[in-house]
């Protein structure tokens, strides 16, 4: 059975840490799918779990929104259970002009910020040059939360969610 769950499916029976790959979908190219396999090569035995579905599908409806946000919110809880949440800030790749670049991402990042330092949810955040907004994220974290992981690339990023995952 494949550890990688893809939104919309669920899988019940989570044995393992889970990685959730938290980060920009809209406007921003794949990048869910080398993290997916960066962290498959290195630790096969952990779950992970990736809102970006197998192929772009347009406008969702609001039944689809729904269960993409009720996919996300679930398997993010699990992770700030039993695993970590790994944020890559990745810059944007196309624009939209109707929608303010990776608007959820950051709201996503603030809320498990907040969980990280009231319950201890596992973060590791990674920030692309050019992400706009970096200059704030480097300036805060560091504030706020020391013990999380800032990487500056992809592969740094991975690595470290595995590293933290396998520390649980």
């Amino acid at each position: 059975m494949s550890k990688v769950l893809i939104a919309p499916n669920y899988v019940n029976d989570i044995d393992t840490p889970l990685i959730f790959l938290a980060g920009p979908i809209q406007g921003a190219y794949r990048w869910q799918d080398t993290a997916v396999d960066l962290i498959q090569a290195a630790a096969p035995e952990l779950y992970i779990a990736s809102p970006r579905r197998a192929s772009e599908e347009g406008e969702f409806g609001v039944e689809k929104y729904n269960g993409q946000v009720d996919w996300e919110t679930y398997h993010l809880r699990k992770a700030g259970e039993d695993g970590v949440i790994m944020f890559w800030l990745a810059k944007e790749f196309e624009h939209n002009c109707k929608r303010a670049y990776a608007q959820t991402t950051r709201f996503e990042l603030a809320e498990w910020k907040m969980r990280h330092e009231y319950a201890g949810a596992k973060l590791v955040v990674g920030i692309e040059e050019g992400f706009t907004g970096a200059k704030y994220i480097h300036r805060r974290f560091p504030q706020d939360c020391p013990e999380v992981q800032l990487c500056s690339n992809l592969e740094e990023t991975c690595r470290e969610a595995v590293k933290l995952a396998r520390k649980m």
